[in-house]
């Protein structure tokens, strides 16, 4: 084999894995909440990385590659490229709930009433935060982590490391990841708008026949209460749909990053 030495091809393998892993980490909104602290991240990478490296086979690895800067270069990004785009596609319910959760506060009248988002470290709605961690901790209850990782290992053997891919070979179809990710956070907003539409035609008939009432300010607690009715009934169907997409958008990451195998 040319190239490195033995030592330094396994180092330079445990690397590419290492940055696949990296990528992931420092990607998925699993991950990237500050309850888990940016040190805890990489040593678990690193773990995650030295218990998948003997999947690797090194004889099918050009090492001759790293006798360049450029060519190490290149390797690497195209690692850590692929680790963000399997941990940003497959997160996509997570990212459709903080979607729904941001339009029903909207609608609700709650668009005022701004809380610190943990994981963004930005202000957001009080509904997108609470749909944002409910659907974490079925995330978690569900084994959604352990998926990913089982799918990053998956991409080890589907596009194998140390290849001079940079660029994909076809279309990452993002144009469908965002139109399912509007479509899926429509699908959980609409509910709300059709109990918000009945609740304005009864308050429009209601400001017809007795003229007397302010339905500026009865409107806002009725809306307000209707709206958290309809929560807490179509939260269980909410987290139901969210739990059959989980394996379905990973499925999809995985045929995305296909488009990287040489």
């Amino acid at each position: 084999m040319r190239g490195l030495e033995l030592p330094s091809q396994l180092l330079a393998v445990y690397l590419l894995v290492h940055l696949r892993y990296v990528g992931m980490m420092f990607s998925s909104p699993v991950f990237t909440t500050p309850l888990t602290p940016v040190p805890f991240r990489y040593i678990f990478s690193v773990a995650l990385t030295a218990c998948s490296i003997g999947i690797i086979e090194t004889e099918s690895i050009p090492m001759i590659y790293f006798d360049e800067i450029l060519f190490i270069g290149i390797l690497c990004l195209r690692e850590l490229v692929i680790g963000i785009a399997l941990g940003f596609i497959s997160a996509l319910p997570l990212f459709a709930l903080r979607v729904a959760g941001e339009q029903t506060g909207t609608t609700i009248g709650f668009s005022m009433a701004q809380v610190m988002d943990p994981s963004t470290q930005q202000e957001t709605s009080i509904l997108g935060q609470l749909h944002f961690l409910t659907a974490m901790w079925f995330y978690f209850r569900w084994n959604g982590h352990l998926l990913m990782v089982q799918g990053l290992i998956e991409t080890l053997k589907l596009v194998p490391v140390g290849q001079l891919s940079l660029f994909p070979s076809g279309d990452l179809q993002l144009g469908q990841w965002l139109q399912t990710l509007f479509v899926l956070a429509m699908r959980m907003v609409i509910p709300f708008y059709c109990a918000l539409v009945l609740s304005d035609i009864g308050l429009g008939f209601l400001a017809r026949t007795v003229p007397q009432m302010n339905i500026f300010v009865v409107g806002l607690p009725v809306k307000v209460m209707l709206g958290f009715m309809v929560l807490a009934a179509v939260m269980p169907l909410i987290m139901n749909v969210v739990y059959t997409q989980f394996e379905h958008w990973l499925e999809f990451a995985l045929s995305v990053l296909r488009l990287w195998r040489p």
